[in-house]
């Protein structure tokens, strides 16, 4: 019984690892975009249970960053996003399906992958720097905690302490928490796309996001499932993940869902407090699901201090960037990371993915023309 709970109680803290990324964006869609509240939450408790019970690991599910910016910052219509939920769903289970994005996975040079993940790292620690300023001195002390106890008692619920410090600190200082109108929309159904608003989603939607899914929500959450996990993340291939977002994206969005992905620095986010298995992610649609249906759930999310979910999102950010595949790269190899990373950090993923698989070419063969002289003499 002992270990049972503590099992529980450590995927339970796991399962708040990434809510740094999935709470500021959601509640950015509802509070500022005025999507409904409730199918969107719903999408994200239904998907990340089927995500725990499939995978068996934890997985995680995260807002599509790209067309979460955009439907903060442009006047894009409910109707086109749903059509570019449709587009991306349609297109990411054509590729896992056929199993051509397993081909371009294993195309995708070493030095290029620790590049992203470093440059993913940097955003997220940029996006929790913001997120900390906020309330500085709650998200330092919130961090401390999480510091503190994940290096000297790493058994213990890092999460859920550190979720627990950052209310109280917030009701004593009076901490600002995330947006959210004083009267949201609980429940509408959107209707169907017009032919302007297909072309609306696809061109200002689709094109940006679809590079960053295909490498931070496919490729590179592979790769670092498989690097946390080894024989166990069999399952969790790019051809697989792409599958499970496509139909998510198919099934859900149309019901006014958000479109959603997975993503590596959410992998690095449950992992380092403490989730180990599909019971982080099917707790925390459980919660989802929850704060959905219980009134008063979305306000109570709401209230968390902005600055204690950068703590958070930190902790996750130095996960995923610092990874053991950095530290044991070849000398030659850094300039090629350190390029993609900061064009990865400036731009975006696909940018720098192109940027890093250019550098590495051009790597191999000055080392190739280099060792072909020194034979040569």
């Amino acid at each position: 019984m002992g270990s049972t709970m503590k099992k529980v109680i450590s995927e339970s803290s796991g399962a708040l690892g990434d809510i740094g990324t999935l709470l500021p964006l959601t509640l950015g869609a509802i509070g500022v975009a005025g999507l409904a509240p409730v199918p969107v939450l719903l999408g994200f408790a239904v998907f990340y249970i089927v995500t725990g019970l499939y995978y068996r690991l934890p997985v995680p599910v995260q807002p599509m960053k790209a067309v979460a910016a955009l439907l903060l910052t442009t006047q894009v219509s409910a109707q086109s996003l749903i059509a570019s939920g449709v587009l991306i769903g349609a297109i990411l289970l054509l590729l896992g399906s056929t199993g051509w994005i397993n081909r371009a996975a294993r195309l995708v040079p070493g030095s290029v992958l620790s590049g992203l993940q470093l440059g993913l790292g940097l955003l997220l620690a940029s996006m929790s720097l913001e997120l900390m300023a906020t309330s500085l001195p709650l998200g330092l002390v919130v961090l401390g905690l999480l510091v503190v106890t994940l290096k000297l008692f790493p058994s213990w619920p890092a999460a859920l302490m550190g979720l627990a410090l950052a209310m109280v600190l917030g009701a004593l200082l009076g901490s600002p928490g995330l947006p959210l109108p004083a009267d949201p929309a609980i429940f509408s159904m959107p209707t169907l796309p017009s032919m302007d608003e297909w072309q609306q989603g696809f061109s200002i939607l689709v094109l940006p996001q679809l590079a960053l899914t295909i490498t931070n929500a496919i490729v590179l959450t592979a790769l670092v499932v498989g690097d946390y996990f080894g024989d166990q993340s069999h399952r969790v291939s790019p051809a697989r993940l792409s599958v499970t977002t496509g139909l998510a994206n198919l099934f859900l969005v149309p019901f006014g869902a958000l479109p959603m992905c997975h993503g590596a620095g959410g992998v690095a986010a449950h992992y380092r407090f403490g989730a180990r298995t599909g019971l982080a992610p099917v707790l925390l649609g459980a919660g989802l699901l929850l704060v959905a249906i219980v009134p008063g759930g979305l306000s109570f999310i709401a209230a968390v201090p902005a600055a204690g979910l950068g703590a958070l999102l930190m902790v996750a950010a130095v996960e995923l960037g610092l990874t053991k595949r950095l530290w044991t790269a070849k000398p030659s190899c850094w300039p090629v990371i350190g390029i993609t990373a900061l064009i990865t950090f400036w731009a975006d993923p696909f940018f720098g993915f192109l940027v890093g698989v250019a550098a590495e070419t051009f790597r191999s063969a000055w080392l190739r023309g280099r060792f072909s002289g020194a034979h040569q003499d």
